[in-house]
């Protein structure tokens, strides 16, 4: 019989004061699953507009862009600078001159090695370059004007 108390009152006590494994048990979870959203943003950029901004006898000022280009496409000439971003600018007033010359690489180059073994025998290639012819100053010398 007082074995009987014992377990009786030892029942009591845990439900007054439940033990450490009730707690864990008896954990809440949130009721709603915060989902993130996923939204196809962007694409609404109008595209980069690469190519000529001036055409063949333009006049030009000293940093006039002249073409924006994505890899080499044209190639600087006289009097025409290269940005990092590959697009050529004019280092000086004048116009526009675009020319194709004839391009021969270096025997052992890359470019002889990659290009050259791909074209049919005899065939030529060219580089379009862009430059810039200055405008001529007539009787002023910069030597006279410092004086």
């Amino acid at each position: 019989m007082a074995a009987l108390a014992s377990l009786m009152l030892k029942s009591r006590a845990s439900l007054l004061a439940p033990s450490h494994s009730c707690l864990l048990e008896s954990t809440r979870f949130a009721s709603k699953k915060s989902g993130g959203s996923s939204k196809n943003l962007g694409g609404k950029s109008p595209g980069r507009r690469f190519g000529f901004k001036k055409q063949d006898g333009d006049f030009v000022h000293a940093g006039n862009i002249l073409a924006t280009q994505r890899k080499m496409r044209y190639h600087p000439g006289g009097h025409v600078g290269m940005g990092t971003n590959n697009t050529l600018y004019a280092l000086e007033d004048g116009f526009v001159r675009f020319t194709k010359e004839v391009y021969i690489p270096a025997p052992r180059s890359p470019e002889a090695t990659s290009v050259i073994t791909k074209l049919p025998r005899g065939a030529v290639l060219y580089k379009t370059f862009i430059s810039v012819l200055p405008v001529k100053q007539e009787g002023r010398f910069k030597l006279v004007d410092l004086v």
